[in-house]
């Protein structure tokens, strides 16, 4: 490798580096700050607070990556600037284009290795967080799983617990359920057998049910079911995708099939991960232009803020296009990449005049 290439791959990692720990620091504060708040009514001592407020930190750091790379390619060019290493590097015939495509591809490579290696640890830490504060919430005892069987629920009301098993969801509907009923000491109750159960309140409707209890099997019409769940509670539950590593994910998305339980959320986040390297690249690459197009004539502050101006807008850009996605408004793979299109288009644009700078 060129002692240039070196130099500047030294000089940018460093300036990454700088940013990251300034705002590991920075959210790790504020997750304190919120546990204190959670656990304020909970013997916990500090240490322990901050413990958990760790294991959430790398994934709220993981979802502001495309901030933290556009302000590390900014401090990046501004120390270049202000050393006059770009006009040093010009007259020994590297051009701006040639600087460009080095910081582009060391982002790709490093971005793909984020990807892969740390969202899959901040994950699995994010999992156990959630896990830890679970134990703390009020619905503890309650419990929803997604797997290959079809939908698992543990539900207590009334001093009863009911194990609710069902095969699919469709709209507000549980189908080919099946609910055992105990009390407190697990001693058996009653099955009820339902083929369609409506789930959009939490006052359920079990439809044509099948009632067995003291070996006496009955049968309605109808009858009602109050649980703790609803259709919004129970989707609710699985949207923490980034609680689950990407192979989690894969096992995840096979069950939704099996459940014929929507994919759009689980297809979105996909979607966003396997994309995410060529995103925060396409932002490097268009902040380097911007770096380069404005580096002689305003100040460092005016650079800085104009750069987090343009990503605030691009971050809503690509939100606005996830939230049309994940409606189904608009074809979702069309969301995730139309605005990496736009970035795609505007760099191309822009780079083929920057070596006039």
């Amino acid at each position: 490798m060129k002692t240039y290439i070196k130099f500047l791959l030294n000089v940018f990692f460093i300036s990454f580096c700088k940013v990251f720990f300034i705002f590991f620091g920075i959210i790790l504060i504020i997750n304190i700050l919120e546990q204190v708040e959670f656990f304020k009514d909970t013997d916990i001592n500090y240490l322990y607070l901050t413990f958990v407020s760790f294991l959430n930190t790398p994934s709220v750091l993981f979802e502001i990556f495309p901030f933290i790379f556009l302000i590390s390619t900014q401090i990046f060019f501004i120390k270049l600037i202000d050393s006059n290493e770009l006009e040093i590097f010009k007259y020994s015939g590297l051009n701006n284009t040639n600087i460009i495509k080095i910081v582009g591809s060391f982002t790709i490579l490093f971005t793909t290795f984020l990807v892969f290696f740390f969202y899959n640890f901040s994950s699995l830490l994010k999992n156990n967080y959630l896990e830890i504060k679970n134990k703390y919430t009020n619905d503890n005892k309650y419990l929803a799983v997604i797997n290959e069987n079809g939908l698992w629920i543990k539900d207590i009301v009334d001093k009863k617990i009911n194990i609710i098993t069902a095969n699919k969801i469709y709209n507000e509907f549980l189908l080919d359920t099946l609910i055992t009923q105990f009390d407190e000491d697990y001693n058996h109750i009653k099955t009820i057998e339902s083929y369609k159960v409506d789930i959009s309140s939490n006052r359920w409707k079990l439809l044509n049910p099948y009632i067995s209890e003291k070996n006496v099997t009955t049968n309605s019409e109808a009858m009602y079911l109050t649980s703790n769940f609803d259709l919004k509670k129970i989707n609710g539950l699985f949207s923490n995708l980034s609680s689950l590593t990407i192979f989690q994910l894969f096992k995840l998305r096979k069950s939704y099939q099996s459940l014929n339980y929507s994919l759009v959320e689980i297809d979105a986040h996909f979607y966003r991960i396997a994309s995410y390297p060529l995103y925060l690249t396409l932002i490097t690459i268009l902040i380097s232009i911007i770096m380069l197009n404005i580096s002689y004539q305003k100040n460092s502050l005016f650079k800085i803020i104009f750069g987090i101006f343009l990503s605030v807008i691009i971050y809503y850009i690509n939100y606005f296009f996830n939230v049309l996605g994940t409606t189904e408004k608009i074809p979702l793979i069309l969301s995730i990449f139309f605005p990496l299109i736009i970035l795609l288009i505007i760099n191309f644009t822009f780079i083929l005049r920057i070596n006039e700078k």
